[in-house]
């Protein structure tokens, strides 16, 4: 698929199966999460692969972080929390690294971090990949952040679900551009 199509037609896959991303397919999305912008080539991201029993591990760190805010879960709850990781075989935590910088504030690091993800989402779209960005408070949560690795300068951007489409992906909704484009004078 030539990048303009991707770019025209991309669009998310809510419910995905395996076979995940191979090896080569995964260092393919990484590269092309690598091109993003990036002001003063700060490189302000890093991503953590997590598939098999680090989904279960994963499950398990999002009830922990519940019990750790003071919230309980009735058993439901908790297997329903708990299986969340694995609506996808392979998920990517993109992080943002932030750095003190000059020139560049730590929001444009954010920003650049995210364009990787926009990235990387639309590489495996191009390569028949199904893609689901996802973030929610799990994201924003200390216990998660913690258990994950994260230092103290670090932020999680998102959870990218991988896998292969399963079922009809949701119709292309048509956007007339000049609804979004101001000229300035």
């Amino acid at each position: 698929m030539d990048a303009l199509n991707a770019l025209l037609t991309r669009r998310s896959s809510p419910r995905l199966t395996t076979p995940a991303p191979n090896d080569e397919q995964l260092n393919l999305l990484i590269s092309a999460a690598l091109r993003a912008a990036d002001h003063a080539l700060l490189r302000p991201w890093r991503f953590l692969s997590i598939s098999g029993e680090g989904l279960d591990k994963l499950g398990a760190l999002f009830v922990q972080a519940e019990h750790a805010a003071g919230r309980s879960l009735s058993e439901v709850d908790r297997q329903k929390l708990s299986a969340k990781p694995h609506r996808a075989p392979l998920i990517i935590v993109a992080i943002a690294c932030l750095k003190e910088h000059d020139k560049v504030p730590l929001i444009e690091q954010e920003y650049s971090a995210a364009a990787g993800v926009q990235c990387l989402s639309l590489a495996a779209y191009a390569m028949g990949l199904g893609a689901m960005w996802r973030t929610g408070s799990k994201a924003y949560d200390e216990t998660v952040r913690s258990g994950l690795g994260l230092t103290s300068a670090e932020k999680i951007i998102g959870f990218l679900y991988l896998g292969t489409p399963c079922g009809p992906l949701k119709g292309l909704v048509q956007r007339d551009p000049k609804e979004f484009l101001t000229h300035w004078k």
